[in-house]
């Protein structure tokens, strides 16, 4: 493969790219669907939660908060109006829980961010509550890393394009590297972008696409650290 030459900004996704999220999110399901049991089987008190979130993602987009509110709003389904006040301070506790969490940098991140800053500029591009992924970078340490912090409401391809258009580059001299194929790889490459992508070990059902990549400025990789190898 020919390397990127043209490349001349790298954004960085920041949940399970650059630190541990995902394993949070997955616990707490497992804590609702055991908080639950009393009123429905695991598989469709999930269900009722995951279809809660999708419907609450247009009014209260990404993040733990929204998620806490998804939370209590599907225990009160499933319960039927009937939850007790006990309960819904369990869930609230949940989500405080989530958000006190320890930030813990996934495995090769410092090291391939120190070598890449060298020759590039290197940004994050997350989305998100505002609050709480600040929160997590200051916690990281990795901020003075980054010449520009991008915290936005939903990925989409106006939202690469626009802060392309801020980083006053072509969009081919973008790379994103993320963990997440709709959220990080395909809206990148609608705008005519690089993406990279280095799975995480769970990833939200909703972030999976349809079906396969197939691109010519898309490529996976193992780790982090193996994109040192390609750039």
């Amino acid at each position: 493969m020919q390397k990127l030459e043209q490349i001349q900004v790298i954004a960085f996704d920041a949940d399970d790219t650059l630190w541990v999220n995902e394993t949070f999110f997955r616990d707490a399901e497992s804590l609702f669907c055991d908080l639950l049991s009393g009123y429905l089987p695991a598989d469709e008190a999930f269900q009722i939660l995951y279809e809660t979130e999708m419907k609450n993602l247009p009014l209260y987009g990404y993040g733990i908060k929204p998620f806490t509110l998804s939370l209590i709003e599907a225990a009160v389904r499933i319960s039927q109006g009937k939850l007790p006040t006990a309960m819904v301070e369990q869930l609230l506790d949940v989500g405080k829980e989530m958000l006190n969490q320890p930030v813990e940098l996934l495995p090769g991140i410092e090291e391939t961010l120190a070598h890449l800053a060298k020759d590039y500029r290197l940004v994050v591009a997350t989305k998100g509550d505002l609050l709480d992924q600040e929160r997590k970078l200051n916690k990281s340490g990795l901020q003075d890393c980054f010449h520009h912090i991008e915290i936005v409401s939903d990925k989409t391809p106006t939202h690469y394009q626009k802060l392309v258009n801020h980083l006053d580059i072509d969009a081919d001299e973008f790379l994103m590297v993320g963990n997440s194929p709709r959220s990080d790889i395909l809206p990148v490459l609608e705008i005519g972008a690089h993406a990279f992508l280095v799975p995480f070990h769970t990833t939200w059902v909703h972030e999976i696409p349809d079906e396969p990549i197939v691109h010519p400025n898309y490529r996976a990789f193992d780790s982090v650290r193996d994109i040192l190898d390609f750039l």
